[in-house]
């Protein structure tokens, strides 16, 4: 692929707003042919799953919701999904940094107030990153990486299409396929592809979340303003 040589931030920028209407671009294909499809072949019942648990948090706790959205998901998602797409020893140690938070953000009850929850864990995070980096040699993050380098193609697309089937649970409880999800799924993959193209050619982690926030806060745009207007 082509990769930036000029490594000046003015040209990052650029390339992030080109990422960005390039994958805005993609999901009107996708929706313009997929109601096609819809009306001529498929028929297809989308109103049977619905994003309950996110829509109850937007409307209970907007600003948890917002956080959520533009910052914490876009972290986290990033760090684990991304990260490791011809990594560095930093982004390595931000992956396993990134499932520990996975981890906490489990293990500790939901009900839990989210604006002290989220910072314990990344506290408990960001304390792990330091151990790693005193408990692991740099030779044996310069051999792991080499492996994560020489697969990145590989990486990058199953990341994304990981990506995408991870976000069937917006929709459901427990793992479950159809045609409608699967539909569902494609515009998350295909932002999948993308936010490990930008993390490619920008060559830094910092880029594909800046993405990731700025695909969701689309939806923010649109949800926000009616969420409260009924509030």
């Amino acid at each position: 692929m082509n990769l930036l040589i000029n490594n000046s931030i003015g040209i990052k920028v650029k390339n992030l707003f080109r990422n960005f209407a390039l994958m805005i671009l993609c999901y009107f294909i996708f929706f313009f042919l997929l109601r096609i499809l819809d009306i001529f072949i498929f028929d297809l019942d989308f109103t049977k799953y619905e994003q309950i648990e996110l829509m109850e948090i937007l409307e209970e706790n907007p600003f948890k919701f917002i956080f959520l959205a533009a910052v914490a998901a876009p972290i986290i998602e990033e760090s684990i999904f991304r990260s490791i797409l011809k990594p560095t020893a930093n982004s390595l140690k931000i992956f396993i940094c990134a499932l520990i938070y996975l981890l906490g953000s489990i293990l500790i009850p939901e009900d839990a107030y989210w604006a002290l929850k989220y910072p314990l864990i990344l506290g408990s995070a960001g304390l792990c990153y330091y151990s790693l980096g005193e408990l692991i040699s740099d030779e044996s993050f310069r051999k792991i990486c080499y492996w994560f380098h020489r697969y990145y193609l590989v990486i990058w697309i199953l990341g994304a299409i990981l990506f995408g089937f991870v976000h069937i649970y917006n929709y459901v409880d427990s793992f479950t396929i159809d045609l409608v999800l699967i539909m569902m799924i494609v515009p998350r993959i295909i932002a999948g592809f993308f936010f490990g193209k930008i993390k490619l050619e920008n060559k830094s982690l910092i880029w594909p979340i800046f993405l990731h926030s700025m695909n969701n806060s689309i939806v923010l745009i649109f949800l926000l303003p009616y969420t409260l207007s009924i509030n």
